[in-house]
């Protein structure tokens, strides 16, 4: 009951009463990709672990006639990560800020609206007082706005609502504990990508486009072992790249 309201999506049943309190975890994983390498999704995980078994790949490349002088060997490995298996968050409630939410849409700039919060929060008629910072939450129409005295967070948060005087209207906002939470524990276990490949060992023999064009062709042909590929990035050698990883809904 002390947390701040957010809209959540249930895609699952709850049937044992222990399993209540428990946070779904999503994980998104920064990969860093080493120069003279790519990464390579096929639609299928079946195709993707052919590739890894076969380890050593032929790849010819469009150079005319001297097909002899034009072949490049990479190396598939697996893509391997460490991924949380359990998290334990330690959750702090500050005794100097509030979360606000329900914020309207007046068409105004997310600066404007932060003053406009400012001033109505630091008068001491509207149960506020000085405001010594003022944030948008990351990726969330919801305002943290942090007083200089405490106890003045406390009687707004027991309230629960309240009208903003905003121009010449009132809205109805939402005012709700700021949590803080810190990592007690998290147990990370290894992970392979089902549907990804890493390749090794590509020199840099053509220019970036023409590179990404051929390694695709070449791996989606079933003579090769290969399959269609979902998605493919090159790092050509003398770069470094990062991959981003997320949660495969495929």
């Amino acid at each position: 009951s002390a947390l701040p309201e957010k809209k959540m999506i249930f895609k699952g049943l709850t049937v044992n009463k222990e399993d209540m309190n428990k946070l779904m975890l999503t994980p998104r994983v920064h990969y860093p990709l080493p120069g003279g390498s790519a990464l390579i999704t096929f639609e299928e995980a079946k195709v993707a672990q052919r590739i890894i078994d076969m380890r050593e790949h032929t790849v010819e490349l469009s150079c005319g006639d001297e097909l002899d002088r034009c072949r490049v060997r990479v190396q598939a490995v697996p893509v391997e990560m460490l991924l949380p298996a359990a998290l334990e968050v330690r959750l702090t409630q500050s005794s100097r800020s509030i979360l606000v939410s329900d914020l309207p849409a007046l068409g105004i700039s997310k600066e404007a609206l932060l003053d406009k919060l400012e001033l109505f929060f630091s008068k001491t008629k509207n149960g506020g007082s000085e405001v010594e910072s003022r944030e948008f939450l990351d990726d969330s129409d919801q305002v943290v706005l942090t007083f200089t005295q405490d106890g003045v967070a406390e009687s707004l948060i027991e309230k629960g609502h309240i009208q903003v005087l905003i121009g010449k209207g009132k809205y109805k906002v939402k005012i709700s504990p700021c949590m803080s939470g810190d990592i007690a524990n998290l147990q990370l276990q290894p992970s392979c990508c089902p549907r990804t490949v890493l390749l090794l060992g590509i020199p840099d023999v053509l220019s970036e486009e023409s590179m990404r064009d051929t390694l695709e062709i070449h791996f989606q042909k079933a003579s090769r072992g290969g399959g269609e590929v979902d998605a493919l990035a090159y790092v050509p050698a003398g770069r470094t790249g990062v991959a981003v990883f997320v949660e495969d809904t495929g």
